[in-house]
């Protein structure tokens, strides 16, 4: 499903946060096995105003209530929704935030972990960690590999050079370089579109995939790639930070739920933290994180597990 215009006017203009995180947000860590870089709550939100739900908390396996804390995978080249800040340890970001408060919902602390996209949602079902919690798209084959609990929804959105030097859009991409993550997506998404390409007797679209977002972000700004695409959000968020080296290419696209990742056969787990989720959504506490990060415009209403194939 495209958004209106308006709805990605409405993202960039509540994206307009200072320029001073602009290194944390295009320098992530280059330690894709993941250290023991945690974060806390950002400045603006303080997970002890969040009350435990007892019904909820005792829906936690005993494993990991024993331990006091959910441990989140993510990786942390994604901002605004996880990346590390301007010290190069704390990992923030709304995903931060929301995983905290959700922590705390449970009667937990929160701890984040860095680590490689697409070793996440393998980390979690081999309990490396308790959660992976890094802006997944929700889809039919990792719903088949884990639990997944909706909590944001965000489309797709390229970005180009301020200018757009080489005059490229989403639909003439053909014959161009495009930087992308690798895991997500907007790699299939790329897939596609160059075959269609192929197709027409036009050249294929030259893919370029980066482990960190960041370094695909930062190909653009340094003209190894034409364009780039990741979450709308975060794209939105790359646009702001750059100092007027990236301008936006096309509508956003393709809106979908992120999904929070539990272990497969882990259902009382999934329930409670698609509970907590819920009871943040309807508390309030929910709203004021997304806004204070100004990615409001992408809030549901309610969390479903697994709401593409339940």
């Amino acid at each position: 499903m495209t958004l209106s215009t308006r709805r990605q006017i409405l993202t960039f203009a509540a994206l307009g946060l200072s320029t001073t995180l602009v290194l944390a947000a295009c320098g992530g860590s280059d330690d894709g096995g993941g250290g023991s870089d945690t974060g806390g709550a950002s400045q603006s939100f303080d997970p002890a105003s969040v009350t435990a739900d007892d019904t909820l908390a005792a829906m936690v396996p005993s494993d990991i209530s024993s331990d006091g804390k959910i441990l989140y995978g993510t990786d942390a080249s994604y901002a605004p929704s996880e990346f590390f800040a301007e010290d190069g340890t704390t990992i923030v970001g709304f995903d931060v935030d929301l995983g905290m408060a959700i922590a705390a919902k449970l009667g937990l602390d929160g701890e984040f972990q860095n680590a490689s996209f697409d070793s996440i949602i393998v980390g979690v079902n081999k309990g490396r960690y308790d959660v992976g919690m890094s802006s997944f798209t929700i889809t039919a084959e990792r719903e088949q590999e884990s639990k997944m609990i909706s909590y944001y929804s965000a489309g797709t959105l390229w970005a180009v050079a301020s200018g757009n030097p080489a005059d490229i859009t989403p639909d003439t991409a053909c014959g161009h370089i495009v930087a992308v993550q690798k895991a997500t997506v907007q790699v299939d998404d790329l897939t596609a579109r160059s075959t269609t390409c192929t197709d027409a007797g036009e050249e294929p679209i030259t893919i370029q995939q980066y482990v960190q977002q960041s370094e695909a972000t930062g190909a653009v700004v340094s003209g190894k790639a034409d364009a780039v695409l990741a979450d709308s959000t975060v794209i939105a968020y790359a646009i702001a930070q750059t100092n007027g080296q990236l301008e936006g290419a096309g509508d956003i696209y393709d809106s979908a739920p992120y999904g929070i990742v539990v272990p497969k056969d882990a259902l009382d787990f999934a329930e409670a933290i698609q509970g907590a989720v819920q009871a943040l959504i309807d508390d309030g506490t929910y709203q004021t994180i997304l806004d204070g990060w100004g990615v409001g415009d992408g809030a549901i209403t309610t969390s479903e597990i697994n709401p593409l194939t339940s």
